[in-house]
């Protein structure tokens, strides 16, 4: 099978590893801004408001993230939501795209405990199910998870008995290749398809992506798997696939142009690629622990202030993570 179809098994077949709920942080096998500190859902929430107040969202918009994992990170907008502006909660309705039906119900039972009665969480298995007037979505770490064919020199990679093989013939995917001036690495596949989709959601929206990599697609392989934070290289002698498989994480870097372009070719408008550092600080974050600093105690501060240092400091998430955002409408 071409290495797409490999990863897709990996990471969304019946026993891959996302099919079932994983532990993300430190019992997991690797962090993210989410597990890090609730100050970047609440950063976003700040931009929600924000983003109401000037008119482009509405009121009772629906705010929807796309693959929420356990839900933690909307379960954090809506808690500082209730902070900032609890009026809204009233009107603003909150959603999850999950494809998979153990993730929604394991999500369900998070808001069930952490809310009550007092938010209802909707749910749906494909953006195809959504027919809306404004949406605000919001992704963490999505664009890495697509399956991507392996390039090298002019040949993509299949998979047999868990060992890649570059020896065949693509004219598409080498063109996207000599497009983006890859004589090896990764061309994610399905960007093209999720834009089209997304598209078709509603007559309104705002798309907020936070992942790593860069506007310009690596020279070289950055194809990996995590296993209890642990990093190995996918052509790592040491790295068993057979037993990799479905049991760590696998990814790669985004290349943002790709992602951009697949975009605008729906009509969907860029209208900002910046370092998580500078999204994080122009959308509020250091406004927020201001308020903190002023209610609570200094060592609460102090913890928060701390797990912030690694949302946005350069040589921790700060450079290495990007946050790309778009408009309809």
């Amino acid at each position: 099978m071409h290495f797409s179809e490999y990863m897709h098994e990996w990471l969304y077949g019946a026993d891959g590893y996302y099919a079932s709920y994983r532990p993300i942080g430190k019992k997991g096998d690797f962090y993210t801004a989410v597990s890090t500190s609730k100050f970047f859902g609440g950063t976003i929430a700040k931009h929600i408001i924000a983003r109401i107040d000037e008119g482009f969202l509405r009121p009772d918009s629906l705010i929807c993230e796309i693959g929420a994992h356990h839900g933690y990170l909307l379960a954090d907008i809506i808690e500082f939501i209730h902070t900032l502006r609890p009026q809204l909660l009233q009107t603003l309705r909150f959603g999850i795209v999950e494809r998979f039906e153990q993730l929604r119900e394991a999500q369900q039972t998070y808001f069930d405990e952490s809310f009550g009665n007092a938010v209802r969480l909707e749910h749906y298995s494909d953006l195809s199910e959504l027919d809306e007037r404004c949406v605000f979505f919001l992704a963490n770490e999505i664009f890495d998870a697509f399956g991507c064919e392996l390039v090298y020199k002019g040949k993509i990679g299949r998979v047999e008995n868990h060992k890649v093989i570059f020896d065949v013939e693509s004219t598409e995917t080498i063109a996207l290749a000599q497009k983006y001036k890859q004589d090896r690495g990764e061309i994610s596949v399905g960007y093209e398809s999720f834009a089209e989709a997304m598209a078709k959601t509603s007559q309104r929206f705002e798309f907020m992506s936070f992942d790593y990599g860069e506007l310009d697609a690596r020279s070289d392989f950055s194809i990996r798997v995590y296993q209890n934070h642990q990093v190995f290289p996918l052509f790592d002698e040491g790295l068993n696939l057979a037993e990799a498989f479905g049991t760590c994480d696998i990814t790669y870097d985004v290349n943002f142009t790709h992602v951009k372009e697949a975009f605008e070719a729906q009509g969907i408008v860029c209208i900002q690629y910046a370092t998580q550092l500078v999204a994080l600080v122009e959308m509020g974050i250091l406004e927020l622990l201001a308020m903190l600093k002023e209610h609570a105690s200094e060592e609460i501060y102090m913890q928060e202030l701390e797990k912030v240092k690694i949302l946005i400091t350069p040589s921790l998430m700060g450079e290495r993570f990007k946050m790309i955002r778009f408009v309809k409408g």
